[in-house]
């Protein structure tokens, strides 16, 4: 641990000392790490910090090393700071408080509270409906919060896999049909008359679980406007098989529009009408992008290539 982070972290928590430091997890393609920071003197026994590298990564597990592709991940840790400074504080959602935040011209410190501390210390690989619809709970709540929201200083256009920002996955795309439909899928997403905040990298990894089936959520590199549904889309796939996606598509969008409704106060009709029509085009959006970025990733299957030829064919007609 560097003096500058020490400094930093004993100066916001009042801590007397810094009596340990674990590693948790090292940030995608070397930009850094996350670190449980124990303490002694403070109100809280231990901080979670997110340090991270400004300078150029070149990790990256898949080969994107490129300067389009580092100046987005910059620009990723920029929109996570901001958010923290100015938007975290009005989800309805649980996640992390920001404690505080600093940035020099080569590295960004944020510390936030501890979840495990806080009695979020469970992290899960597989999920029964209950957690499932815990987490769907959690994304309703969280749109709710940021319906209308203009995303000053966020992505414009929030998920790590937006078209505008990848313009090379869909250079690569051997999917002429999806190819040629990118851009029509990403426009039908953007012109939806409702809009929110959307978190934007919503898999089963960013959330973090309580022995009570509480739900908190992490990792706002991706926050920014948009369409809730792609949050939804993306986070079933991310822990379902495709026979569960298939099959609990109804239920999964009748669940999350209960949790909705009752978030916002009232039945939202016109939003729910809108937004269902869009769980699939929003899929089909990031289908597009997996099959440019990684064409043999375990992601895509039958059922996503059903849907989205249904999705272009629908689109294209």
């Amino acid at each position: 641990m560097t003096e500058q982070l020490k400094s930093f972290i004993l100066e916001l928590t009042s801590a007397k000392e810094i009596t340990q430091t674990k590693p948790i997890q090292s940030l995608w393609s070397g930009y850094g790490s996350i670190l449980r920071v124990n303490l002694k003197g403070a109100e809280m026994s231990s901080v979670v910090v997110k340090q991270i590298n400004l300078e150029e990564g070149n990790a990256h597990p898949r080969g994107w090393n490129t300067d389009l592709s580092h100046q987005r991940k910059l620009k990723s840790y920029l929109v996570e700071k901001h958010w923290y400074q100015h938007y975290s504080s009005r989800s309805k959602s649980r996640l992390p408080k920001c404690l505080g935040v600093q940035q020099s011209s080569n590295a960004m410190f944020i510390l936030l509270e501890d979840l495990d501390l806080a009695g979020f210390s469970l992290r899960k690989h597989k999920l029964n409906w209950t957690e499932f619809s815990k987490c769907l709970k959690w994304l309703a709540e969280f749109h709710v919060s940021f319906l209308g929201t203009e995303p000053q200083g966020l992505w414009a256009t929030g998920t790590y896999w937006h078209l505008e920002t990848r313009p090379q996955e869909l250079e690569v795309l051997q999917d002429s049909l999806l190819k040629n439909a990118a851009e029509a899928i990403d426009r039908k997403l953007n012109d939806c008359r409702y809009k929110t905040l959307v978190h934007g990298d919503a898999k089963l990894a960013n959330f973090c679980f309580a022995k009570n089936g509480d739900v908190a959520g992490v990792d706002f590199q991706y926050v920014g406007g948009g369409c809730g549904m792609k949050d939804v889309a993306y986070f079933a796939g991310s822990c379902l098989s495709e026979t569960d996606c298939e099959h609990f598509e109804a239920e999964i969008l009748d669940t999350y529009f209960q949790y909705f409704h009752k978030a916002f106060g009232q039945k939202h009709l016109e939003l729910e009408q809108e937004w269902r029509s869009l769980y699939r085009i929003a899929w089909a959006d990031f289908h597009r992008f997996l099959k440019g970025w990684s064409p043999g990733h375990w992601k895509i299957n039958s059922y996503s290539e059903r849907l989205t030829k249904d999705i272009i064919k629908s689109l294209t007609s």
